[in-house]
């Protein structure tokens, strides 16, 4: 039994007193919110760390996919995964889009290339995938789909913060890409989020939508809405940017301690990073096979018994959800593969400040189950 209660994730916090300076400077200011200074600041400190274009920080994922698609006028149907958050999907019958769920592979848990294309249809003018745990989609196939047949491409991002493939940032890819930063995420504003445009005239037009359609302080062009970060999100971002690296490769050292004890493990699957993928490590998932003497359910009873809270992310799929299991794309016979990992993922809790014996630990357990 583990004394302390161990979650999937915790925030990483910075030092207080440094937050305070911010603070004093914001109440001194009086600017609380409407593209401050520390707004200002943090929109050109991550577009540069990230190596990505211009961006737009908005006061949360969710309403950061529901702005993407409004500025980018999606209409009809739109291919996404049933293997996400359910924000994903929700983002889009706010638009009054129909979701068509479309199956995931089972090395990355993404959206599965191949089974794209069936799936369009004249109403089809959109794919919105996700980079799962932060593993990159097949983007060169998804766009080479969406080309040939003038479909926009905007990525729900929000696992993806810093990652890259071969050297160059993942959030470039696609039309738009929509990053989370909640206090679960490798990088966090405690809520907020960005936009990642292509260039500047797509940065002023979400800018205006995000702002009610103002564009100065009498002229409304368009029916935006309330998606601003205020300044004290922002001072938190600016913070936690200067201790991110370090946090990422906690991550890292404790997702590798992860994979060394429990790689050998039967029943138990963990992924791998892909080739030439700079990961984040905001997940730990591993899946819970047959050969497990366990169900997936209940290594998670088991787990918590020993205050280890561990999470069935992503479960159960947004496809058998009550608003959508009725769409003829929402069958389980159609989504064989995200089924089957929504029944077996189980994510171990992983943040930097977990500790190596903690770690241990919780492997041991797990692995200790399979030699019983």
């Amino acid at each position: 039994m583990i004394n302390e209660k161990i979650y999937v994730t915790v925030p990483y916090l910075p030092p207080l007193e440094e937050y305070l300076t911010y603070l004093r400077e914001i109440w001194g200011s009086r600017w609380l919110t409407n593209n401050g200074k520390f707004h200002q600041q943090l929109e050109g400190a991550l577009s540069e760390y990230l190596g990505c274009g211009p961006l737009a920080l908005v006061s949360n994922g969710t309403l950061g996919l529901i702005v993407a698609l409004q500025a980018l006028q999606i209409r009809g149907q739109v291919i996404t995964t049933p293997y996400s958050f359910v924000a994903t999907a929700h983002s889009l019958l706010w638009n009054n889009l129909e979701p068509v769920f479309v199956d995931i592979d089972s090395d990355t848990c993404n959206l599965d290339p191949a089974k794209i294309e069936a799936a369009i249809t004249p109403a089809t003018t959109a794919i919105m995938p996700v980079h799962c745990y932060g593993a990159p989609c097949q983007i060169e196939a998804i766009q080479k789909i969406a080309d040939a047949h003038g479909l926009k491409v905007i990525y729900d991002a929000a696992h993806a913060f810093g990652v890259r493939q071969n050297g160059k940032s993942i959030l470039s890819a696609g039309d738009l890409s929509v990053l989370s930063f909640h206090a679960t995420k490798a990088y966090s504003t405690v809520e907020g989020g960005a936009i990642v445009c292509a260039d500047m005239a797509m940065k002023q037009h979400i800018d205006y939508l995000k702002n009610f359609g103002f564009v100065d302080e009498v002229t409304v062009t368009e029916a935006g809405i309330n998606a601003k970060m205020n300044e004290l999100q922002a001072a938190f971002g600016l913070l936690q940017l200067k201790y991110v690296d370090e946090a990422i490769a906690k991550r890292r050292a404790i997702a590798a301690r992860y994979l060394e004890k429990l790689r050998d493990v039967p029943g138990i699957e963990c992924f791998k990073t892909p080739a030439g993928v700079d990961m984040n490590h905001s997940y730990f998932p591993i899946l819970v096979g047959p050969d497990y003497p366990l169900s997936r359910d209940g290594l998670y009873e088991m787990l918590k018994e020993h205050n280890i809270l561990s999470r069935r992310y992503f479960y159960p799929l947004i496809s058998t959800m009550s608003t959508y299991r009725h769409m003829p794309s929402a069958a389980p016979a159609n989504l064989p593969v995200a089924t089957r990992i929504a029944d077996q993922v189980l994510c171990l809790p992983i943040y930097p400040d977990l500790s190596s014996e903690n770690v241990t630990a919780i492997a041991e357990l797990i692995a200790g189950k399979a030699s019983a």
